[in-house]
């Protein structure tokens, strides 16, 4: 038995509560999957899984085990890294999570330009809209837009993010053009359902202007609402990665030109400095080649 594959097999199926999903993950069929567990059970000489028709749970022992395969999967993740790093060649595997709206408008492109340049590494894009843990899921790098990043993560910040209030041309001449962020009040405002209130900020010079929206449509991802504004259904507050498209077209109105929503920070983080892998540390750095700057390609684009 190839335990240490073994060990990857059975953390995926406790991580995902299924040996036919770690199957699909790991592109390997169900029976194999069975067959790896049932091996490494026979080896330890305890059960590491509940099963039933309904779903899959970790006993007592599985849990203590799954800690440890977890250690010695990093672990040797680390070895590999460390011999792809003496002969200078970037190859691998990089999984890579990030926001879905930032993956779709950004980072796929960049991911694909990488790749060109790194034929021998593959990546791994994971995008969602929820933090998830870099450790428990073996994610090298997350990307996330946040002024306050996960203190137990490196960090690098990596441009900054700047928002934009927009909504269509139909929906302005229906309900009138804001002047000032107060006046957001009293239009339809689309907000993200997984914040607890919908509150934005504005900024004018010293001046700073917090403004309660409210409205009848929202949602857990930044392209639906973005979406919506162009359909005419309120005003969004949207990433300028997204929405600067949008405004060159025509299809959304830029407004209050003379306020800056808050900034935030778009940060790459990972778990830990140690033995950093070529292939993340090469990332990192094409990264910042294409993204640093006193503003980013989206940005320079609209300037």
């Amino acid at each position: 038995m190839d335990r240490l594959t073994a060990m990857q097999v059975f953390a995926e199926v406790a991580q995902l509560g299924s040996f036919t999903a770690a199957g699909d993950k790991l592109d390997m069929s169900r029976p194999m999957v069975t067959r790896y567990v049932d091996e490494l059970e026979q080896w330890l000489g305890v059960r590491l899984l509940q099963r039933s028709t309904r779903k899959v749970t970790l006993t007592d022992a599985g849990l203590a085990c799954l800690a440890r395969c977890q250690q010695m999967l990093e672990l040797a993740a680390e070895v590999r890294a460390d011999a792809s790093q003496r002969d200078g060649q970037v190859r691998g595997v990089l999984r890579v999570a990030a926001s879905t709206s930032f993956g779709l408008a950004v980072l796929g492109g960049l991911m694909a330009e990488f790749s060109e340049r790194h034929p021998q590494l593959r990546i791994d894009l994971q995008l969602g809209d929820r933090a998830v843990n870099l450790i428990e899921e073996r994610i090298d790098l997350a990307i996330r837009i946040t002024n306050e990043p996960d203190p137990g993560l490196v960090g690098r910040r990596l441009c900054d993010c700047r928002s934009l209030a927009v909504a269509s041309p139909a929906y302005l001449a229906s309900h009138g053009v804001p002047g000032h962020p107060m006046d957001l009040e009293n239009h339809r405002c689309l907000s993200y359902s997984n914040f607890g209130r919908s509150e934005w900020r504005f900024r004018q010079g010293e001046e700073e202007q917090r403004v309660r929206v409210s409205g009848a449509i929202s949602a857990n991802e930044a392209s639906a609402l973005l979406c919506a504004a162009a359909a005419g259904g309120g005003i969004a507050l949207q990433p300028s990665y997204l929405a600067a498209p949008y405004v060159r077209r025509g299809e959304l109105v830029a407004l209050l030109p003379d306020w800056q929503p808050q900034l935030m920070g778009i940060h790459a983080l990972y778990p830990s400095r140690r033995l950093l892998p070529l292939a993340l540390r090469s990332l990192l750095d094409f990264l910042v080649e294409r993204l640093g700057g006193p503003l980013p390609p989206w940005d320079r684009a609209a300037a």
